[in-house]
């Protein structure tokens, strides 16, 4: 990876941190992007400790805005001769039924609508840099999602495990339009369910007795924020899936995600109603 440059979305903890901490030690220049700058500019000092790669750098970008998703791009674009790496590892769970500054529901913001145009700004730069990567970190969750175009803002009913799973269905959707759009130009697009991590993105949960109970069980059952970023680090750095686009994986293997995220008739048509929720049009 020495050479390449990496943008991490939430990589000052859980996954995130683990996925930016595995690629700065292989060389990269890694850039982690979150909306705390204290948690973020501690997690670059705990990579560089960790690697002893200096070569890290903290960013503001708060996805519940799409104007601080805008500032940021504009400043990569400015800034960055070269992005290899795209790895839109953020998202959360449990944030209620409220809507942001833009009119969009607060959880397919951060989950969905905020990588999507994170994602479109920075096309032009990825393609320059290719051959290049974007990786969508999605969840199993999506097979409970479900697509109803007079919904996609959740307006009209949800529950914090409906956005969630709606977010992920969008994500590998998004994935499947985007490796179309982008197949002429050598920039691979792939999603992954990274396993059921002991993390934080159950934080916002309100109910402190619900949030404990989920995040011991978690804690017992399931993987570490280590085991659970192999499969990033593989889409990522693996030269076994250089030629690899469009697809679903976990536990570093090629999966069948569900049958709504293999429509690409789909996914063309929520690709096309998503820019008009952003505001933004990705040229052909």
């Amino acid at each position: 990876m020495v050479g390449k440059v990496v943008i991490v979305t939430g990589g000052n903890s859980g996954i995130g941190l683990e996925t930016a901490k595995n690629l700065a030690d292989r060389g990269a220049k890694v850039i982690i992007a979150c909306r705390s700058r204290n948690r973020g500019e501690t997690a670059k000092l705990e990579i560089i400790k960790a690697t002893g790669n200096t070569n890290v750098h903290f960013e503001l970008l708060d996805l519940t805005s799409l104007r601080s998703v805008r500032e940021f791009c504009s400043k990569i674009l400015k800034t960055e001769k070269r992005l290899d790496i795209l790895i839109n590892n953020a998202a959360a769970g449990g944030l209620g039924n409220g809507k942001t500054e833009d009119g969009l529901h607060i959880g397919m913001q951060v989950n969905y609508f905020g990588p999507f145009l994170l994602t479109c700004m920075l096309i032009p730069l990825l393609k320059s840099s290719a051959p290049s990567r974007i990786i969508n970190v999605s969840s199993l969750a999506h097979k409970y999602g479900e697509l109803n175009f007079e919904n996609l803002n959740m307006e009209k009913y949800w529950s914090d495990y409906l956005v969630y799973a709606n977010s992920k269905l969008y994500l590998n959707l998004m994935t499947l339009e985007l490796s179309y759009r982008l197949k002429n130009y050598n920039v691979t697009v792939n999603a992954l369910h990274p396993g059921v991590a002991s993390t934080n993105i159950f934080r916002n949960i309100p109910s402190n007795i619900l949030r404990n109970t989920i995040l011991v069980l978690i804690n017992f059952l399931f993987q570490d924020s280590w085991e659970a970023s192999q499969t990033s680090v593989y889409l990522a750095a693996s030269p076994e899936v250089i030629n690899v686009s469009g697809q679903y994986f976990s536990n570093c293997q090629q999966k069948k995600p569900s049958k709504l995220s293999q429509n690409q008739e789909l996914a063309k048509k929520l690709w096309l109603e998503t820019e008009k929720l952003v505001n933004f049009t990705l040229p052909v």
